[in-house]
């Protein structure tokens, strides 16, 4: 039986730091960690490998229920993939797990509440957007890839997945940009 962890920020310049140590402290032997939306299960390699690799008796610890997921759906199946393996989620703060009957019950409902607060913070982003547009300070967000780097690269030959490397953006972002340089050459025609 083995006491796993899962650390997770949003974005890259996030630190995992606090919740690292928290998961060390609890007494995790394994912990992995990642940097990506917990908006849904896409994209999230850590949290993929530690669900297939679970064991009977195991113990997946997340310090809040929130670095686990904000989609309801996603956690209830996250944990329904941890009960199939015969194995157990613990959220730290507050203290949950599904090793009673009530823990069941309140990871439902707290998976909820996450899902309720990233409306909220999408919301409150959403309303601050268009205040900024409204005073002429929104430039829009930092680009964090260059495009024609994208396309410079896909021209020599290069694949999505060593392009996405190579940049240091997703595969489907590749795709996004080459989709849309695609759709610029057939409307300039």
């Amino acid at each position: 039986m083995a006491r796993i962890g899962y650390a997770r920020v949003s974005t890259i310049d996030q630190d995992l730091q606090v919740q690292l140590d928290r998961l060390r402290r609890e007494g995790c032997e394994i912990i992995r960690s990642e940097k990506v939306s917990g908006g849904s299960r896409d994209g999230r390699n850590e949290l993929a490998t530690i669900l297939e690799f679970l064991r009977e008796g195991d113990e997946l610890m997340v310090t809040r229920l929130d670095r686990l997921g904000r989609d309801t759906r996603d956690v209830l199946n996250i944990i329904h993939d941890c009960q199939q393996r015969g194995a157990f989620l613990t959220v730290i703060d507050p203290h949950v797990s599904t090793r009673g009957e009530m823990g069941h019950v309140i990871l439902t409902v707290l998976g909820m509440v996450a899902q309720m607060e990233r409306r909220f913070i999408k919301e409150r982003q959403r309303e601050g957007i268009e205040r900024a547009k409204a005073a002429g300070l929104y430039k829009g967000g930092k680009s964090r890839f260059d495009p024609h780097r994208i396309k410079l690269l896909h021209n020599e030959g290069m694949s999505p997945s060593s392009i996405a490397t190579a940049v240091g953006c997703s595969r489907m972002q590749v795709y996004r940009v080459l989709r849309s340089a695609a759709s610029d050459e057939n409307s300039s025609d």
